[in-house]
C-alpha cells in the first residue's frame, strides 16, 4: 500500500509540472501545446460586463487611490484586448453576496472573482477552463531544502499542517510516513518552522509564497519539492463564470486565455502579482 501511495504522490507531482516555461521562476501553463482553438467572431456581442469584488487581494482590490485593480482586473482587460472587444468590455465591483443575483438578473455577463467550480455551480454557469490552480507545497528551512522525491526524506519527521484542511487530508493520504503536527493558526505553524520545531510545513502554495516573500519569513525558508496538484482534494482552481446559456462566450474566452498564455502575457501578469511563484 505504501508503494502505491508513493507512486500516486509521484504522479500527483508529474501532473503539476507545466509543459512550458522550464526556467525559474516557473510559470503555470495549463494548455496542451498541440491544441488549437478557433478564434471566435464576437461581432454580435454588444457587451461583456465582468462582475467582481474589491476584497480579494491580489486578485481584485482597491489600490491606494481607490482604483479597482488586481490580477483579475488586468487579466480581464488582456482577454478583451485579445478578442478585440475592449470597447465593449466593462468591469463592475459589487459585494460578494450580490454577484450571483446580479448575474441572474442579466445585469452582467461574467463573474471573475474566485467563484468555486463545483458540480453544483457547473449546473448554473458555463465556466471557462481554469486559468489558475492552487497546488499544495512543502516549505522547509533553507538549510534543509530538498528536491523530489520528498517522501523518504521526511520519514518520521514533524510536518506542520492546518487542522481540518484539505491539505491535512492530502498529507495524511499521500505522505503517511511523515508525522503531521496540526495547527489551528497558520502564523503559529510558520513561527514553529522558523524556530526549527518543524522539519517542514505543508499547505497552500499561494499563501506560503506570500509568506516567503514577506518580512515575517526573514529569508528563513524556501519551497521544497512539489508542486502537488490534486483536484479531488484542492478543487479545480479559478475560472470565469458565464450564464449557463452563454457557453459560446465562455468558449471565446477559452481561446483568449490560451492566446495570452502562449504569447507570454499571462506570465507577465502572474509574476506581477505573484513574484514568488508557487509552482
Amino acid at each position: 500500500m505504501n508503494l502505491l501511495r508513493a507512486l500516486a504522490a509521484t504522479l500527483l507531482l508529474l501532473a503539476a509540472v507545466p509543459p512550458a516555461y522550464a526556467a525559474d521562476p516557473t510559470i503555470p501553463y495549463f494548455w496542451d501545446t498541440k491544441e488549437r482553438l478557433q478564434k471566435p467572431d464576437l461581432a454580435e456581442v454588444p457587451r461583456v460586463l465582468f462582475l467582481t469584488t474589491v476584497d480579494f487581494p491580489p486578485f481584485n482590490f482597491l489600490d491606494r487611490t481607490g482604483r479597482l485593480t488586481g490580477f483579475h482586473i488586468d487579466l480581464a482587460r488582456a482577454l478583451c484586448r485579445e478578442l478585440e472587444i475592449t470597447d465593449r468590455c466593462q468591469i463592475q465591483a459589487l459585494p460578494w453576496n450580490e454577484l450571483e443575483t446580479t448575474m441572474q438578473r442579466g445585469e452582467g455577463e461574467a463573474i471573475i472573482a474566485g467563484l468555486s467550480v463545483t458540480s453544483d455551480s457547473r449546473r448554473r454557469y458555463a465556466f471557462t477552463r481554469s486559468y489558475l490552480k492552487f497546488p499544495a507545497r512543502f516549505v522547509t528551512p533553507k538549510a534543509t531544502a530538498m528536491a523530489e522525491p520528498i517522501s523518504g526524506k521526511l520519514r518520521g519527521q514533524r510536518v506542520g499542517v492546518l487542522a481540518g484542511s484539505a491539505h491535512e487530508l492530502l498529507l495524511r493520504d499521500y505522505f503517511p510516513e511523515v508525522k503531521p503536527i496540526v495547527y489551528t493558526r497558520q502564523d503559529w505553524m510558520l513561527a514553529d518552522l522558523k524556530d526549527r520545531n518543524l522539519a517542514a510545513v505543508f499547505g497552500d502554495g499561494m499563501r506560503l509564497g506570500f509568506w516567503l516573500s514577506g518580512s515575517e519569513a526573514a529569508d528563513c525558508c524556501r519551497f521544497s519539492g512539489g508542486p502537488y496538484m490534486a483536484p479531488e482534494y484542492l478543487g479545480f482552481g479559478l475560472a470565469i463564470a458565464f450564464r449557463a446559456q452563454n457557453e459560446a462566450l465562455a468558449a471565446a474566452f477559452d481561446y483568449a486565455l490560451q492566446q495570452v498564455s502562449a504569447k507570454g502575457i499571462y506570465a507577465e501578469l502572474y509574476l506581477r502579482y505573484f513574484p514568488v511563484s508557487f509552482y
